[in-house]
């Protein structure tokens, strides 16, 4: 006679967000959503640009595509390119305004390094 026993199941180590975002990304995000771009979603994907290799793109679209995830944050939508979620796991967008520029910038902590200019990065 065999007596088995039954084995807790394993718990799995709970996955951060594929996307956070700031206080400032937020507030910049609900005024173009409310403003010049009502009825669209900010699309985020990267592609390939710059020395370091990668670099972060965002579109406006009307709809969410069959390759887009959908990441609800501070009760946004933004849509990132599912290509793309590898690279961004974790990733916080936010908005910063300097003397001479504005934008929205990612801090991306799979980032392994950025080219001088900002312009690109590699993991």
């Amino acid at each position: 006679m065999s007596s088995t026993q039954a084995s807790a199941p394993t718990r799995r180590r709970a996955l951060p967000p594929l996307m956070a975002l700031s206080d400032r990304a937020a507030e910049r995000l609900q005024t173009l959503y409310a403003t010049g771009h009502v009825g669209q979603l900010l699309r985020i994907s990267v592609g390939t640009k710059g020395c370091s290799g990668l670099s972060y793109d965002m579109n406006w679209v009307e709809a969410a595509g069959p390759s887009d995830e959908v990441v609800t944050d501070r009760g946004l939508t933004v849509l990132v390119d599912r290509k793309a979620s590898l690279f961004l796991i974790g990733t916080t967008m936010d908005y910063e305004v300097k003397d001479l520029s504005a934008g929205f910038v990612f801090v991306n902590p799979n980032e392994k390094g950025r080219c001088g200019c900002g312009e690109s990065f590699h993991v």
